[in-house]
């Protein structure tokens, strides 16, 4: 069995950023030449997430705003009182981006057969910014034949 670890670097926009890295994740395959076993993606950033889901233009309009009331960035948290915590002066109020980051999730395993990822019709793997803009790094482990 082979196991390859790879980095994809992303460079996300503003606020709530969503990208389909399916293309991403099968070309690696390919390249590996891994027909058969399991993709293992994860997020390397505490205010990213991973999910599956449809990536579709007004659903991706959806989560953004489903997001934004569920978890509110311009409410008290504890952890944008940047005055009280040991961390550079230029730290951005960003808490309401861990606690959707902790809901979302980090990582997702997709298995692989005949070179291909095992995911619905519809389904999409999404990397999701919630602090953008930035550079980021998603950790990809791919085990297989």
């Amino acid at each position: 069995m082979k196991i390859v670890n790879e980095v994809l670097k992303i460079s996300t926009g503003s606020g709530v950023d969503i990208h389909d890295i399916n293309r991403e994740i099968r070309d690696l395959l390919r390249s590996h030449e891994i027909s058969n076993g399991l993709a293992v993606v994860s997020s390397r950033h505490t205010t990213t997430a991973l999910s599956i889901n449809e990536f579709e233009e007004r659903l991706v309009a959806d989560i953004k705003t489903f997001i934004g009331e569920l978890i509110p960035a311009g409410r008290r948290w504890l952890h944008n009182d940047i005055e009280l915590r040991d961390c550079p002066e230029d730290e951005p109020e960003n808490a309401h981006s861990h606690l959707a980051a902790m809901l979302l999730g980090s990582s997702e395993s997709i298995p692989v057969v005949d070179g291909e990822l095992q995911l619905g019709t519809w389904q999409s793997v999404l990397f999701i910014e919630l602090d953008g803009p930035r550079e980021r790094s998603i950790t990809l482990q791919l085990w297989g034949e």
